[in-house]
């Protein structure tokens, strides 16, 4: 039986569970093992594609890339690279909920856990939000298609001027101010509402939804194609000259943005970190973690390249700066397109659905796991009688990422996103080095390959992107992690099972307390 951690503060912070522990924790949860690997490798493929494509491509080009995005998505697809790779290895190794959390109070210890908890919220939390937020702007253009119109005040964050087309929407001769984002906050509760019926329920509906939008964006790309390649010439000419707009300063073109845009479009890829989170629910986590993290990856990638291009080809840059820029692109496919045009709408409608739940999903099994260890309430732990989920803690991520999609603009939420991403994917990297040296003979069933390179090249290409970040948001995330700091201090340190030398369901510990490194007796 493990015994409360002797010595001061900073030994404490250190604490460690052990790697037999994690291990056994997988076979004490609650939770029903029913996704297999093409489940994970969907569960994935649903995540990954939708965001990147359907809701930040547009303000990365015309804010920063311009027609250069394309490059952005390469930088940011090599960075995602070695962070999967990590991130592949670690859920192969440590199969349990919880994902970088876990991966991180085995390795590092209990402090580095705490804040990787912190930085998964920005990571799914708020993610969850900005997508909403893109989802709510497809179905406003493609009610506004049949003639149904939302009050334009009910479509937008609070205190902003309605944008289209890269200038403001008059209405009655004044420009629109909106006050409240209705479609974002509904879409939010109401997946809520479908992750409480539980896990099996939710990933048979994500299979249908990626069957359908990889349909739609592959029409998409035949359709886009073609109009491309007839009129090729005249295209590069129109929306590509320059492909790298003239740099401006403080990440607008230039080089400069392609980098900063990268730091936007990063967080689109984080779809094959949900995947590690679901290591509870999964048949057989060995064997069926690589191959959804990897495949998932590997297939989203060719896709964005192929629909980045298509993209800054049909519509001047410029007018992509809007929540929703595969609705503009396609309106200029022409009439002859235009029943097209509706169907791949009602596509990104569902794909964005699908990124949504999945994000809601991961957010609430790292609170779940949390809870489990003493680090947050026990409520949050709480699994429903009949449906087996998390149901407490999942209405309350319904609720956070409602407000956030409701009332904050999508700009500012992305760049909060991709600061906290960046920041969980450099401690996963870390983490790979240090379990590497700490447990060489932990039986592995993916490793990382051109170890150390790979690891320590993702550590410096994701501090890179955070440096490209604007200040303001950096300094909301500074202000934001003290908090979390403090509120370790104040809560976690006090209430954490493994500080009080108890298992995770708050009995006697399943495995033994380990030490830091230099105080093991």
């Amino acid at each position: 039986m493990a015994t409360r951690p002797e010595g001061g503060v900073f030994a404490r912070m250190m604490a460690r569970k052990s790697i037999a522990q994690v291990q056994r924790e997988t076979e004490t949860s609650e939770l029903k093992r029913t996704l297999g690997k093409w489940n994970l490798l969907l569960l994935g493929v649903g995540c990954i594609i939708g965001a990147g494509i359907f809701v930040r491509t547009g303000s990365a080009a015309a804010l920063h890339a311009g027609p250069a995005v394309l490059l952005s998505f390469v930088v940011a697809g090599i960075v995602c690279a070695f962070a999967g790779l990590c991130y592949a290895e670690l859920s192969s190794t440590l199969p349990v909920s919880g994902s970088a959390y876990t991966y991180g109070y085995t390795t590092l210890g209990e402090f580095v856990a705490w804040i990787m908890g912190a930085l998964l919220l920005l990571e799914y939390g708020l993610a969850a939000s900005v997508v909403a937020v893109g989802w709510g702007g497809y179905v406003v253009s493609l009610l506004a298609d049949f003639g149904l119109h939302i009050p334009p005040q009910l479509t937008g964050p609070a205190g902003y001027t309605l944008m289209r087309d890269g200038v403001p929407v008059l209405v009655d001769g004044r420009t629109v101010t909106t006050i409240f984002n209705l479609p974002a906050f509904l879409i939010c509760l109401a997946l809520a509402t479908l992750l409480v019926a539980g896990v099996s329920e939710s990933a048979k509906v994500n299979n249908v939804i990626v069957a359908v939008k990889v349909s739609v964006l592959v029409a998409f790309i035949a359709v886009g194609g073609l109009i491309v390649l007839s009129n090729f010439g005249e295209l590069v000419a129109r929306n590509w000259t320059p492909f790298i707009p003239e740099g401006q300063g403080d990440g607008k073109y230039g080089v400069d943005g392609i980098m900063r845009a990268a730091s936007i479009v990063f967080f689109a890829y984080i779809g094959f970190e949900a995947v590690s989170t679901a290591g509870q629910e999964a048949k057989d986590p060995k064997r069926d973690m690589p191959f959804g993290i990897i495949g998932s990856l590997v297939v989203c990638t060719v896709i964005y390249m192929l629909v980045a291009a298509i993209m800054t080809l049909l519509v001047p840059y410029n007018q992509l700066n809007v929540p929703d820029p595969v609705a503009v692109v396609v309106d200029n496919f022409g009439p002859a397109w235009s029943w097209l045009a509706k169907i791949i709408k009602i596509g990104a409608i569902v794909g964005l659905t699908s990124v949504v739940l999945v994000l809601m999903y991961g957010q609430t099994r790292i609170f779940y796991t949390m809870a489990r260890d003493g680090l947050l309430p026990r409520v949050f732990a709480t699994v429903h009688p009949k449906y087996k989920t998390p149901y407490i803690n999942t209405a309350l991520v319904g609720i956070i990422t409602a407000v956030a999609a409701g009332f904050f603009d999508i700009n500012v939420l992305g760049d909060m996103t991709s600061v906290g991403t960046l920041a969980a994917f450099a401690i996963v990297c870390l983490s790979v080095i240090y379990l590497r040296r700490a447990a060489p003979e932990l039986p592995r069933g993916f490793s990382v390959p051109l170890y150390p390179v790979l690891p320590l090249l993702g550590i410096a290409s994701c501090a890179y992107l955070i440096t490209t970040v604007p200040w303001p948001v950096l300094k909301f995330f500074l202000w934001y992690m003290a908090g979390g700091v403090v509120l370790y201090f104040l809560y976690g340190i006090r209430n954490s099972n493994l500080q009080r030398g108890l298992g995770q369901d708050g009995g006697p510990d399943m495995g033994e307390y380990v030490a830091p490194v230099g105080e093991q007796r």
